[in-house]
């Protein structure tokens, strides 16, 4: 066998291991840079290049704006450490993503030859005996008895540290109880949880202009529902960076190709107004905080969050800042609900805008703000997580969400 052909079944040995199992990405990214590796060795790869032939990028993908690429090489570098270190401990061939570069490397496992004792010779007839000094034996004893206490303490150390020795494994550090406490309903479960992030309806394209989709005028065949806003990216992004320490995967699905089974069999996790992710409307959603257009007054036809029971001091409307003015505050619902399944959850992380969204994403990624959530919802970081509500106001400069402050905390 060529060693190409080592390396392509090394390759395939990796893509089907329990290690890369269900990280479709990832290994999308591996076969590329092998298949690069091995037709174009010494040729450099770029960011952009990896972004637009295996991920779909638009044509104007900015490297400098967007680490997606860097993130997934990262994980992909730590997956392939962690499978050496465990189920490929003994594969001949080794596959290495150097830090600093896209280019794969290949090399052969090099197992050392056994040290044969001095005077020693090799018989193909059948084993040599070879007495040994007595000074050499009591050496050998005191040694072997350093190596068995030495081994006792490692393996002490190794149970007492298993979960921070796997999570450095998978290049991520170990989730701390904060976060456990908060994402268990959605890492409890078997199954890897969805994220369903907002794509809205538009008509138009890119080069011509866009608009929402008006169902008095458009028809439906016009519509483009392949765009989404950069708040939800971000926002999934730091969701799969948290459930990375969980040791946990992220299953991602636009909103317009969402369906009610995946509601009824899966945790769902969804990104963006209810406005524009649509299938929200179809399942348990907020009771409490509920978007919704207002009908009258200055702000009529604006997306606003209505507090359904406003408490003692709680306004009862809350809009983003003016269309017609600099965007510097937006609103936001964290929100945890019971699914259509009473044995699923679904939460729900929605601005009135997409920098809102990005910024509610942001807050329950984040252990200082869940810390302080988590002790108005039970007092208690450490109580379990029931069902609630959540109002932030988002300070925003720029077009980006600088400051967050929790407003409103509503249990169900």
């Amino acid at each position: 066998m060529s060693g190409h052909d080592q390396f392509l079944r090394q390759v395939d040995k990796l893509v089907g291991s329990h290690v890369l199992h269900g990280s479709e990405s990832l290994c999308k990214l591996l076969q590329y840079l092998a298949k690069h590796a091995i037709e174009q060795p010494g040729t450099a790869l770029k960011e952009y290049q990896i972004a637009t032939e295996v991920y779909g990028r638009p044509a104007d993908f900015d490297p400098q704006v967007d680490s997606s690429i860097r993130v997934q090489a990262g994980r992909l570098r730590a997956k392939l450490a962690e499978y050496y270190a465990s189920e490929g401990g003994d594969d001949p061939v080794i596959v290495e993503l150097p830090k600093g570069t896209y280019h794969l490397s290949f090399h052969h496992r090099v197992h050392a030859e056994p040290r044969m004792p001095p005077g020693s010779t090799h018989d193909s007839a059948g084993p040599v005996s070879v007495r040994a000094p007595r000074g050499w034996v009591a050496a050998v004893v005191v040694l072997s008895l350093m190596l068995a206490l030495s081994v006792a303490a490692v393996l002490g150390l190794v149970k007492g540290n298993k979960t921070s020795q796997t999570a450095l494994a998978n290049g991520t550090e170990p989730a701390t109880p904060v976060f456990q406490v908060f994402w268990k309903p959605f890492v409890s479960q078997p199954e890897d949880p969805w994220v369903i992030f907002s794509n809205a309806a538009f008509v138009g394209r890119p080069e011509t202009g866009m608009r929402y989709y008006n169902s008095a005028e458009d028809s439906r065949d016009r519509i483009w529902d392949h765009y989404t806003g950069v708040g939800e990216v971000l926002a999934v992004h730091q969701l799969d960076q948290v459930f990375g320490t969980l040791h946990r995967h992220l299953r991602v699905k636009r909103g317009s190709l969402f369906s009610l089974d995946d509601a009824e069999n899966n945790n769902l996790i969804f990104v963006g107004s209810p406005s524009e992710n649509l299938t929200l409307s179809d399942i348990p959603s907020t009771q409490e905080f509920v978007f919704r257009r207002l009908t009258s007054g200055p702000r009529k036809g604006d997306l606003a969050i209505v507090n359904q029971h406003p408490g003692s001091g709680e306004l009862q409307s809350f809009v983003a800042s003016p269309s017609g003015s600099p965007l510097t505050e937006d609103y936001a619902v964290i929100g945890l609900v019971p699914g259509l399944n009473p044995a699923r959850s679904v939460m729900i992380l929605a601005g009135t805008t997409t920098f809102g969204t990005q910024a509610a994403a942001e807050y329950v990624c984040r252990q200082k703000s869940l810390e302080d959530l988590l002790v108005r919802l039970s007092g208690s970081k450490t109580g379990g997580l029931r069902p609630f509500e959540a109002l932030l106001r988002v300070k925003v400069t720029r077009g980006v969400p600088v400051e967050t402050e929790l407003v409103a905390v509503h249990k169900r």
